[in-house]
């Protein structure tokens, strides 16, 4: 597709997609929103970028194989369920880790690390399943 308009709107729209996606990412613990919908539309972007400047620019913009998001996105749920299941709770049981950096406290949960797993997991499927289509 050759379109002005479209290149033009794709180039502003992509940085608010993503950075809304990571704002569904983050709100999706306490309130609707989380990894599905964050992945859906980061994917959403990227699936527009590639409409706009054809495929393999978006394979190139990406930098990574989508197979490779599924493969690291499985391991990071996994993972956040393994670190209860390490201290003797039940298998996905929320865990907190407390630390200062730069003198600030800062937390990190793991159904933080499982919703950034759903996230990468569908944005990785989502793209394989567009890269295949547009590939033809």
């Amino acid at each position: 597709m050759n379109s002005v308009i479209l290149r033009s709107a794709t180039s502003l729209l992509i940085a608010v997609l993503l950075l809304f996606s990571v704002f569904l990412l983050l709100r999706g613990h306490d309130l609707p929103g989380g990894g599905f919908i964050g992945g859906l539309l980061a994917a959403s972007a990227a699936a527009l970028y590639a409409i706009a400047y054809g495929h393999p620019a978006a394979v190139r913009l990406l930098r990574v194989p989508p197979q490779a998001l599924i493969g690291w996105g499985l391991a990071l749920g996994v993972g956040a369920g393994l670190l209860a299941a390490l201290q003797g709770e039940p298998y996905l049981t929320g865990q907190w880790l407390i630390f200062s950096f730069a003198g600030v406290e800062w937390k990190l949960s793991s159904p933080l690390v499982f919703d950034v797993g759903v996230y990468l997991v569908v944005v990785g499927v989502v793209l394989t399943m567009v890269f295949a289509l547009e590939e033809r």
